[in-house]
């Protein structure tokens, strides 16, 4: 059974990312987002459970929208440089897990495929 699963490494305090927001669009052909749902890192900067899992898990394009300024905010480091942090990918198996990690400063990111 496919999953997509995120966590998100905050690089300037060295920590996990705990409460960011993050939003997971759809993305049609026609460049269209639709909103999936709206979800929170936990304590390990994880989610608590799959983003998506199973039946919700379908082939195409989505977009992670990791918002990043907010986080910082609460943190009380400015983040004059990064807003929000979309992370395009396309699931081409929904059969397979997609591992999104996200680490991030307030000027800089990276992510990659993850396991």
């Amino acid at each position: 059974m496919g999953k997509l699963t995120t966590h998100v490494l905050d690089t300037y305090h060295g920590l996990p990312a705990k409460t960011m927001q993050i939003h997971l669009f759809h993305i049609a052909e026609d460049e269209t987002r639709t909103l999936v749902k709206t979800l929170h890192t936990n304590d390990d900067g994880r989610i608590d459970v799959p983003v998506l899992q199973g039946e919700e898990m379908l082939v195409g394009d989505y977009e992670l929208t990791f918002v990043v300024r907010a986080y910082f905010a609460t943190k009380g480091v400015e983040s004059p440089f990064l807003n929000s942090v979309p992370v395009r990918f396309t699931v081409y198996d929904a059969d397979k897990h997609y591992h999104v990690p996200l680490l991030v400063s307030p000027w800089a990111y990276s992510t990659y495929r993850g396991s």
